[in-house]
């Protein structure tokens, strides 16, 4: 039986002991390279054997494994996954192979070192998404920063260190209050057991300092307005790789902290703040959705995109409250909060095409500003198909995986409260509006500059990396079931757990 293998610690140890021996190769071997892709293969093969062994009919943790850590603290290497875990650790297992592939001829130094540091990230993520002891979850929760703190360091652009500075002082910042509410709940509960915290009886004092203190924590992650403004600076100076895994996974665990940590274990301070959460979601949605379009630099804006478009995770995740005051029925709420994760999931895969494209045309002509380009179609025909159909997905054009989350939110939004709904719709104006902005001046037009002219179309190892993530946009925006039916109990459940007070 697929589900009494030890698969959750192959997917984290896997990638982090392969990651150290392509650090020991060094840069002189020539397995290096074929090397982290094998690795980054077989890790992906792991996790979809997660999926192929994971029963959809139950919420209960599955593939659970534990062991005694440090015993005098009750401190434990216990692992499980549920419904929200198991897409987004495929999603990175995905994007990790992605990754390996578009730095293969583009990093020319320290290569063993730039592979070794996405392999190990790429085990710390998972890890994240597996641990459900609230120290374990800690200790990845910032280990996984380390590696990729490197990456836009090291290979980073001419402002990295301002950029990498910034960026650790906010997630440092925001980890301060997540260990401050864990050490507190282990006081109360007397376990480090998530769990057991979700179970807790807390006053409503305790529920609010708690609540506030994990916000801080994941909305620096997300990121949500006003602390978000380390996202555009870390995007511009990191290397493709570090984007693409950046926007794809490491946001992600700001919305997976809330749904793991905010809402089932404080669920009435949940409720009772929801104003704020859906404010600032909106807010992101909107202003952010102006602020890109004032952008002249390409990763800039697709980076205030991603911000704008993970509003949506925070509203669907926030607007539940409010359905079940106006709705008798559930199931508004369910359609809400699998919204928000198919969202997660799909900003993760489209996110990483836009940022791949971006690198494909950084690695040829060394500039991301939006007027040294335009009729690059007459150029680079093959690749210009991809880049409209990315830019197309991000607006949430129907058919695409761009379109079933925001549609699914927004139409959630509807049961809570009408303007929230009108809100969170003016991103299909916007979104519309600054991607063809974009796509305008760099696709389409005549060659403006002898560099475009010059331009070469993709080679066959950028084709795969850019049709294979096409090919799931597409399919996610077809056929979400697949989706959708690991969610469900998931989402059920926790749905019962925040509409129980604990009051």
């Amino acid at each position: 039986m697929i589900a009494d293998l030890p698969l959750l610690s192959l997917v984290i140890w896997l990638p982090i002991l392969g990651g150290l021996t392509v650090l020991i190769n060094g840069d002189n071997n020539i397995w290096v390279r074929p090397l982290a892709l094998l690795v980054s293969l077989l890790t992906l093969v792991a996790t979809l054997a997660l999926y192929v062994g994971f029963d959809i009919s139950t919420h209960q943790m599955q593939f659970v494994e534990q062991a005694t850590w440090i015993a005098s603290y009750n401190i434990n290497y216990h692992l499980g996954i549920d419904g929200f875990a198991l897409p987004l650790i495929i999603l990175t297992a995905f994007s990790t192979v992605i990754v390996v592939v578009a730095g293969w001829e583009v990093i020319q130094y320290r290569i063993s070192q730039y592979m070794a540091a996405f392999l190990i990230m790429e085990g710390l993520m998972i890890a994240v998404f597996t641990a459900l002891d609230a120290i374990l979850f800690y200790v990845f929760f910032e280990a996984m920063l380390i590696p990729l703190f490197l990456v836009i360091g090291i290979w980073g652009g001419p402002n990295r260190v301002y950029a990498t500075l910034k960026f650790f002082l906010y997630t440092f910042f925001g980890s301060v209050f997540l260990l401050l509410a864990l050490l507190y709940l282990n006081h109360v509960v007397g376990s480090f057991s998530i769990l057991a915290y979700q179970q807790a009886a807390l006053t409503m004092q305790e529920q609010i300092w708690l609540f506030c203190a994990f916000l801080i924590a994941f909305a620096v992650k997300v990121p949500m307005w006003p602390v978000h403004t380390w996202l555009p600076d870390a995007h511009v100076e990191a290397p493709t790789g570090g984007s693409v895994i950046l926007a794809a996974i490491t946001l992600k665990i700001g919305g997976y902290g809330l749904l793991r940590f905010a809402l089932p274990i404080a669920p009435d301070a949940s409720m009772y703040l929801d104003g704020l959460v859906i404010s600032l979601s909106l807010i992101a949605v909107v202003y952010i959705g102006f602020v890109a379009l004032a952008q002249t630099d390409l990763k800039k804006l697709i980076a205030y995109s991603s911000i704008a478009h993970m509003g949506f995770v925070t509203l669907g995740l926030f607007i539940v409250f409010r359905i079940f005051a106006n709705s008798a029925t559930g199931s508004g709420a369910i359609l809400a909060v699998e919204g928000a994760v198919i969202q997660m999931i799909s900003h993760g895969f489209i996110a990483a095409a836009m940022f791949l494209s971006v690198g494909v045309l950084y690695d040829r002509m060394h500039t991301r500003e939006i007027g040294d380009y335009g009729g690059v179609i007459n150029t680079m025909p093959m690749f210009a198909g991809f880049a409209v159909f990315f830019a197309m997905a991000n607006a949430g054009l129907p058919g695409t995986s761009g379109f079933v989350g925001e549609f699914m939110v927004i139409l959630a939004a509807f049961q809570a409260n009408f303007w929230f709904a009108f809100l969170a719709a003016t991103t299909l104006i916007l979104g519309a509006a600054y991607t063809l902005w974009m796509i305008k001046r760099v696709i389409f037009g005549e060659v403006t500059n002898d560099n475009v002219a010059a331009l070469t179309d993709i080679n066959r190892r950028e084709f795969a990396m850019l049709a294979s993530l096409a090919g799931i946009v597409l399919v996610i925006g077809v056929w979400p079931a697949p989706i959708i039916d690991v969610l469900h109990a998931s989402v059920e459940h926790l749905l019962t757990q925040v509409s129980q007070s604990k009051l």
